[in-house]
């Protein structure tokens, strides 16, 4: 290996793009990374030091993210025990039938909405699997849920940015804003669930 290769792995934002790539396809297919911190911290550091692309940043960004979530489809759609039990032991035959017939309608929406919801996106694509979804439609649905995503991730970075010149600073507020507005979603969609379940009179 040369010295300009050795500098190369080195450099910084060579790093910086393999952190960020590496965390956010690890962090789509098992979640134990914040990938949308991981966006967030990367846009801040794109728009307050210049040392990465933030064009950049978001194709590593969404690639990294269809591909984990390709990963997660693929498995449940292989016919995992696992994803087939996570599906069937939560739901009647009823609801079983009436899930696969929503995803016979709108799949593409539901996977969209599944990719920007807090912890949404695996239990979408679990069910997709286990239903069978076919990968045709999957995957431009799957695409265009993970730039919506990656963009959404990213400006909260800009935003952080824009008002600390400090990349310290504009990281740190970027995951705090992340992880606010994934606490907040999560709240929300508890809150949606229970209400569901008080109309229909399920208690679970």
């Amino acid at each position: 290996m040369t010295v300009a290769q050795a500098a190369g792995w080195t450099d910084p934002s060579a790093l910086g793009y393999s952190a960020l790539f590496g965390g956010v396809l690890i962090g789509s297919i098992v979640p134990i990374v914040p990938t949308g911190a991981v966006v967030g911290a990367a846009a801040a550091i794109a728009v307050t030091t210049g040392s990465m692309s933030l064009p950049l940043v978001l194709v590593l960004s969404v690639v990294g993210a269809l591909l984990g979530d390709l990963v997660t489809f693929a498995v449940a759609h292989a016919g995992s025990s696992v994803a087939q039990r996570w599906v069937t032991d939560r739901q009647t035959p009823e609801q079983l039938a009436a899930a696969r017939a929503q995803f016979e309608r709108r799949g593409g929406v539901i996977i969209v909405i599944g990719r920007l919801m807090p912890a949404g996106r695996i239990p979408v694509l679990l069910a997709a699997g286990a239903l069978e979804y076919p990968w045709r439609r999957l995957v431009p649905a799957a695409a265009l849920g993970c730039v919506l995503w990656a963009v959404a991730y990213a400006l909260l970075g800009v935003l952080s940015g824009g008002l600390f010149d400090d990349p310290v600073l504009a990281t740190t507020l970027a995951a705090l804003l992340v992880l606010a507005v994934a606490g907040l979603g999560s709240l929300v969609s508890a809150w949606r669930r229970r209400r569901r379940r008080a109309r229909s009179g399920v208690v679970r």
